[in-house]
C-alpha cells in the first residue's frame, strides 16, 4: 500500500476546508426549511399531510444523478430560475454555491423528518396552556416548541450535515470538479481512484470516515432512545 507523501497530505486541506464549507452552508439551509416545513407538517391535520411528507423526504431515496438533473433543469443557464438569478449576475452551476444548493436538497429529509418526530413529542398541553395565557403563536414556538424539541432537531442537523458532507453525485453534477473550486472531500476520492493514487485516496477516506463516524456518534447520543439506553445500562450496573 502506497503511503501518502507530505505533497498530498497538504493538499488535502482544499477539499477537506471546501468540503466543511460547502456542508455547513448546506447544514444552515437544510436546517431552516426542514425545521419550517416540520413545523408545519406536525401542526396539520389532513390526508395530504402524508403525501406532502413523501414528496418532501423524495431526496432521500432519489438517485444523487437524478436530483442532480432536476438541479441543472431548475439553475442551469436555461432554467427558469437559472435565467432569473443570471439577470442579477448570479450563477450556480460550477460553483462552490450550486455545490452548496445541491448538498442541502439532499441533506433536508435528514432535518425534516428528525424534526417532525421531535415535534410530535412535545406534549401539546403546554402549548395550549401558553396560547390560553395570551401567548403570541410565534413565542409558543421558540419559547416552548422549539426548545423541547431541540436535542432531536440537532440529532437531524448532524445527520444533515454528515449527508452533505459526504454528497456526491448531485455535487458532481451541478458543481463539477474543479480542483480548489468545486473539489470536495468525495470528488477528490473518486479522482484519486481513478488516477490510481491509492495514498491519497486512503488518507482522503480515512479522514471522511472519521469525521462521518463522529459526526453519527454525535447524533446517537441526542436521540431520545439514544439517552433511554444509556439510563437503563447504568440502572442494571
Amino acid at each position: 500500500m502506497d503511503s501518502p507523501s507530505p505533497d498530498v497530505v497538504n493538499d488535502i486541506w482544499i477539499p477537506l476546508l471546501l468540503s466543511l464549507k460547502v456542508a455547513g452552508w448546506a447544514t444552515v439551509l437544510a436546517t431552516a426549511g426542514g425545521v419550517a416545513a416540520a413545523w408545519g407538517l406536525s401542526r396539520w391535520s389532513s390526508r395530504w399531510c402524508d403525501v406532502v411528507d413523501a414528496l418532501l423526504t423524495l431526496p432521500m431515496v432519489l438517485p444523487p444523478t437524478v436530483i442532480g438533473y432536476y438541479l441543472l433543469v431548475l439553475f442551469g443557464r436555461r432554467g427558469w430560475l437559472g435565467e432569473w438569478l443570471q439577470s442579477y449576475g448570479i450563477e450556480l452551476v460550477f460553483t462552490w454555491q450550486g455545490a452548496v444548493a445541491a448538498a442541502a436538497v439532499v441533506a433536508f429529509p435528514m432535518v425534516l423528518k428528525a424534526a417532525r418526530a421531535a415535534f410530535l413529542d412535545v406534549d401539546h398541553r403546554l402549548e395550549q396552556a401558553a396560547a390560553v395565557l395570551g401567548v403570541s403563536p410565534a413565542a409558543v414556538f421558540f419559547r416552548i416548541s422549539l426548545p423541547l424539541a431541540m436535542r432531536g432537531i440537532l440529532a437531524g442537523v448532524l445527520l444533515a450535515f454528515a449527508r452533505a458532507l459526504g454528497e456526491f453525485g448531485a455535487t458532481l453534477m451541478v458543481a463539477g470538479n474543479i480542483p480548489g473550486r468545486t473539489q470536495t472531500l468525495s470528488i477528490a476520492i473518486y479522482e484519486a481512484v481513478q488516477a490510481g493514487n491509492d495514498g491519497a485516496a486512503n488518507l482522503l477516506v480515512l479522514v471522511t470516515s472519521a469525521a462521518c463516524v463522529a459526526i453519527l456518534c454525535l447524533a446517537s447520543w441526542l436521540t431520545p432512545g439514544g439517552r433511554r439506553r444509556r439510563s437503563g445500562r447504568r440502572s442494571a450496573s
